[in-house]
């Protein structure tokens, strides 16, 4: 990812409709900490093109404190540009990057509302597991749900 690449990721966030704009407040923080210290801010950001056009990215990191445990933070593609593996292609390169650093374990967090089904069914399709909810986290009827992949 390069600073040429940050108002199309933002665009992008912004037109998912599965994020508030709270949501898009912290992945801006995340890729801004990016930018400014590449994988030393303890994220990796890659992203996708489609016909020379941004079209998604993934952010994922070590999760500190631990040995072998990765947390994939976001994961989002041009609403425009779904279905054509581009969420696939960015998911397979975080593993692939993530197995060459001896990862072991990956996890995901994500709701439980009826807005997120895709988003689960696309996790779950690459392998995840739901190991942990924990209800009313987000808010009343919205649990947190981790998701974990051995890899």
């Amino acid at each position: 990812m390069a600073a040429r690449d940050k108002p199309a990721l933002l665009r992008i966030l912004k037109n998912t409709p599965e994020f508030k704009p709270i949501e898009v407040t912290v992945a801006k923080e995340l890729i801004d900490l990016y930018l400014a210290d590449g994988e030393k801010s303890g994220y990796i950001i890659q992203i996708a093109e489609d016909d020379g056009e941004v079209a998604g990215y993934i952010c994922y990191g070590e999760t500190p404190c631990t040995i072998g445990t990765w947390d994939i933070y976001w994961i989002a593609v041009d609403p425009a540009r779904r279905g054509k593996g581009i969420g696939k292609a960015l998911w397979e390169a975080a593993e692939a990057a993530i197995k060459q650093a001896r990862g072991r374990i990956a996890f995901i967090e994500t709701s439980s509302t009826p807005l997120y089904e895709n988003t689960r069914r696309f996790h779950l399709a690459r392998g995840f597991k739901e190991v942990a909810r924990i209800p009313d986290f987000y808010m009343p009827g919205d649990d947190k749900l981790i998701l974990q992949k051995k890899l």
